[in-house]
């Protein structure tokens, strides 16, 4: 017998690969998504409140979606229109989605986790994490009621916005200092995680040969559109974002390792995450997902998606 399903946040900068792993967050049945939140990242706010509204109205599940941070804790944020295009879905055009709901990401999250029971509530964020950091530096005894913090930022080694980080803690290192160091469970989906998710060519015609409704055909329309990248050999892109959804839909399809994770503030290596895997300095405050079942997460992600009318 399935478990109940457990209640989710989700975090997002949408973002071609946000909107795929939202698709599959609203699809499984595992989850039960209370609260869809937008941060500027990926494209400014007003397009990922936009691509957030659209691809929950899409999916034909009635969830709330609430506009957050239109930039981080210090600064602003740079936008990747160059892998996601200027409207951030690389093109594809979906129907307006509901109307966001009135009030502020953060506020919204804070209500949520005051209303829940200790260690119920997941917070999975796929982008930079200015929203969640908010809600949790506000009101840190909040964290009592976080089941886990599921993030897709970081990276073991080399960065994809600059040699020492990846983009989404790069744009808010600052937030994403505050989760880390919240006590609550934190686990990180890395490049080096999102790069076995690897969607080639091959694997979009797959997705399409499963027939399924407009959500799937807009997904396959989507990723069809997002362009190779360099970083990986030009075979295909990295499915980045659904890496962390998958985590919290189909845990066994990962291998994981706890380690101590930290993040630079400062200089040149900004937003770099300084990971430790084997000599951890302190005890372990992350755990790390390491090797990914590819075919098995190009497999769900079929299956979900093609469920959705």
């Amino acid at each position: 017998m399935m478990s109940p399903p457990h209640p989710v946040v989700i975090d997002c900068d949408p973002g071609t690969d946000d909107a795929i792993a939202l698709l599959l967050a609203l699809a499984s049945p595992e989850l039960e998504v209370r609260l869809v939140t937008a941060v500027g990242g990926n494209v400014g706010l007003g397009r990922t409140l936009a691509n957030a509204r659209a691809v929950v109205g899409l999916s034909g599940r009635a969830v709330p979606v609430m506009a957050g941070a239109d930039r981080p804790i210090m600064g602003r944020f740079a936008a990747a229109a160059y892998v996601h295009g200027e409207d951030g879905l690389g093109g594809v055009a979906l129907p307006e989605g509901p109307p966001a709901a009135p009030g502020l990401a953060a506020d919204a999250i804070r209500a949520l986790l005051r209303a829940a029971v200790p260690c119920s509530v997941t917070l999975i964020g796929i982008g930079p994490a200015t929203n969640l950091g908010l809600a949790l530096a506000t009101e840190p005894a909040l964290a009592a009621q976080v089941r886990e913090i599921v993030l897709m930022t970081g990276a073991v080694g080399e960065g994809n916005v600059t040699p020492a980080a990846e983009f989404n803690a790069w744009n808010d290192p600052e937030a994403l200092a505050i989760l880390l160091q919240s006590g609550c469970p934190v686990t990180l989906a890395t490049l080096e995680t999102t790069a076995q998710a690897l969607c080639t060519p091959a694997r979009v015609a797959a997705l399409r040969a499963q027939g399924g409704g407009a959500p799937l055909r807009a997904a396959c329309e989507i990723m069809a559109r997002v362009p190779p990248s360099a970083r990986l050999g030009g075979a295909g892109h990295p499915e980045h974002d659904a890496c962390a959804v998958a985590w919290a839909v189909a845990p066994h399809l990962f291998t994981t390792r706890d380690v101590h994770a930290g993040v630079e503030l400062a200089g040149p290596s900004r937003g770099r995450t300084n990971i430790a895997r084997f000599r951890l300095p302190g005890p372990a405050n992350a755990r790390l997902l390491e090797k990914l079942d590819a075919e098995g997460f190009f497999a769900l992600l079929g299956e979900r998606l093609a469920a959705l009318p």
